[in-house]
Formats: structure tokens, sequence, C-alpha cells
């Protein structure tokens, strides 16, 4: 008799333990089914955010550069109009009369790689960029030229006088 009370003892424990694993199994499917529906959700949820904020990254993007274009278009008119002091725009074969009515400067040419030609009241010089060239056009005036930049199209420079009232 113990000897089938303990086959008895033995089946019982097994089918608890299987039970247990079973049970165990089907309540971690459920929890993981209700947690990745959540998940799903929250997924759907970012997925449709994000593409909101790129669509408005999108407009602003698109704002931001049709205004930075209306602000150069501007900046351009006004420099035309009202140019900043001193400072010119000159393109090639082009002549300007700067520093006060006391210098007429040209570039002859187009710049090259390192240089431009530039005539300084019918002197030519050959000019790197951030080199002052100093013109004394008459005994009681002293005046300074200096490139700034320069590219293939343009010579942007800085031209002053002092010591004499303008003409």
């Amino acid at each position: 008799m113990m000897d089938g009370n303990r086959s008895v003892i033995a089946a019982a424990c097994v089918i608890v333990v299987v039970g247990i694993l079973v049970g165990g199994h089907l309540y971690g499917r459920y929890l993981s089914a209700r947690d990745s529906g959540g998940r799903d959700n929250a997924i759907a949820q970012l997925r449709a955010e994000s593409q909101k904020l790129k669509r408005q990254l999108d407009g602003k993007s698109a704002q931001a550069t049709d205004l930075d274009a209306r602000l150069k278009k501007i900046q351009a008119s006004l420099n035309a109009i009202m140019p900043a002091q001193n400072r010119y725009n000159i393109q090639p074969n082009q002549s300007l009369v700067v520093g006060d009515g006391h210098l007429t400067v040209g570039l002859v040419g187009s710049p090259s790689n390192e240089s431009v030609t530039l005539d300084i009241n019918g002197k030519e010089q050959s000019v790197r960029a951030g080199q002052i060239v100093n013109v004394a056009p008459d005994a009681s005036t002293n005046c300074r030229v200096q490139v700034q930049s320069f590219d293939m199209f343009s010579a942007k420079l800085v031209a002053s006088c002092t010591g004499a009232t303008p003409q």
C-alpha cells in the first residue's frame, strides 16, 4: 500500500508541476499580449506625432528659407540705395569714385586665385585679400584701400580718406 500511495503522490506532484507550468505559461502569454497591445498603441501614437512634427518642421524650414531669401533681397536693395560707409562691392572692369571723392578705384579684369588687380587713381596694383594700400592723392590727404575679400565675380573693398574735407 505504501508503494501505491507513493505512486499516487508522485503522480499528483507531477500533475501539480505540469499544471503550474501550463498555468504559468498561459499567464505569461496573457501578460505579454496585454503589454504588447499597450506598446503597439504607444508606437502608433508616437509615429503619428512624429509625422505631425516632421510636417511642422518641413513647413517651418520652408518658411525660414522663404524669409531668408526675402531678407537677402531686401538687404541687397538697401545696400544698393545706402551702401555701408566706406564699403564697396566692385565688379570686373568697373570703376568707382570712393574715399569722399579723392580716389578712383577700378577692378582690372577678373580676380585671380590669389589676388586682384586694382587701378587706384591710374596706377595698377596687385592686391591680396586683407592687404592695405596707402595712397596720398595730395599733400594733405591720406587714403587707405583694403581688399576685404574677392571671388570670381567681384571684390569687396574698404576705402577711406582722412585729412581733407570732401570735394
